[in-house]
């Protein structure tokens, strides 16, 4: 018998409430300068809609919703309300919620408030009719100041990225409930009792230490251990939304370069700074966070996504590319995602 392991097992208002207390504050402005970057992130949204639209011939004549532009605690708040509704669990009621996923409500918050002041912006595909674009105000005012870039053209270039988040869900529906479907096969944890689960994780982690961490990159880290304790059914469901997460983020990031100094002047000189501040160390707290939390993974399916989609668009076109969208069967495959010729092999024949 299987049972879902999300039910009950955060309370994610509890994260919500968490987070939100424990953000850190973001960069000092003037209220003018607030107030003029919340006015300009909301137009930006609309502006990269045509772009957006043009470069991926996708979600032509769909409504264009107005983006949410946040603070650090905002984004924390709809970020628990968006993993409560993409799990089911956000109408979980009794004792069991109340009790047992406060504990983890409470890791839940502490994790959203660290990743608060990295995340620009993101497309919530599973709340409001059209789904939710937000967009984060002090991150984006920090990460321009530091990479001294134009500030108009690196707001827009950041909007270019979620909008074409938004564009991918709206235009192939399917994407939301093949989501949730994954994730809730992730929560099939059959009659294994989750101090088993952690014991099993337990010997993994001490193998690891005996062999000194040896093992295929791709196998490091916490997602290498996470599958290494799950069933085949939640292995290749993981499996699957990894893809799915390189296809998304390698496809925005092929747009966002793809629309050119016409719309973004100075896009060269924002795409080496961006590449080049990934690329820097942090310190030893941060790398160790980054790595558990699966920021530097993340990271990666930018570079591997969006060396697949220019392969492919290259060979093929956007017209013969966006084949990609028609449903779960289309979508690429783990080893095709290193080898672009095999998707197209099976794809497009």
């Amino acid at each position: 018998m299987k049972r879902n392991g999300f039910a009950g097992a955060v309370d994610w208002d509890l994260a919500a409430r968490t987070g939100a207390r424990l953000s850190p504050a973001g960069p000092k402005t003037s209220r003018y300068t607030a107030d003029q970057v919340i006015e300009e992130l909301a137009a930006a949204s609309k502006r990269a809609e045509g772009p957006v639209r043009e470069v991926t011939r996708l979600a032509d004549g769909l409504p264009i919703p107005e983006a949410q532009v946040v603070d650090r605690a905002g984004w924390v708040r709809a970020a628990a309300n968006s993993m409560a509704h993409m799990t089911g669990t956000g109408a979980e009621e009794g004792e069991k919620r109340l009790l047992a996923g406060k504990p983890a409500g409470v890791q839940a918050g502490a994790m959203l408030a660290y990743l608060s002041s990295a995340i620009l912006g993101q497309y919530d595909p599973f709340t409001g009719d059209n789904g939710t674009l937000l967009l984060v105000a002090p991150n984006v005012v920090q990460v321009e100041r530091a990479l001294k870039v134009s500030p108009s053209d690196f707001r827009l270039w950041v909007c270019l990225h979620e909008v074409t988040h938004r564009v991918q869900f709206s235009s192939s529906p399917w994407l939301t409930g093949y989501m949730q479907d994954n994730v809730a096969v992730l929560g099939e944890v059959g009659d294994e009792s989750v101090s088993d689960m952690v014991a099993r994780l337990g010997e993994v982690l001490r193998e690891r230490r005996r062999t000194n961490g040896e093992g295929a990159p791709e196998n490091r880290g916490i997602v290498g251990l996470l599958r290494a304790t799950q069933a085949p059914p939640q292995r290749e469901a993981l499996d699957r939304l990894l893809m799915l997460g390189t296809l998304l983020e390698g496809h925005a990031d092929h747009v966002m370069d793809a629309v050119g100094p016409a719309v973004v002047p100075s896009v060269d000189q924002i795409r080496k700074a961006f590449d080049n501040r990934r690329k820097r160390p942090t310190n030893p707290l941060h790398r160790v966070l980054r790595a558990l939390l699966g920021v530097d993974a993340k990271v990666q399916q930018y570079v591997r996504g969006k060396k697949f989609v220019d392969a492919v668009v290259d060979q093929v076109g956007m017209e013969r590319f966006n084949t990609i969208w028609t449903g779960p069967d289309t979508l690429p495959l783990t080893a095709e995602i290193e080898a672009p010729d095999l998707w197209i092999s099976r794809v497009l024949g």
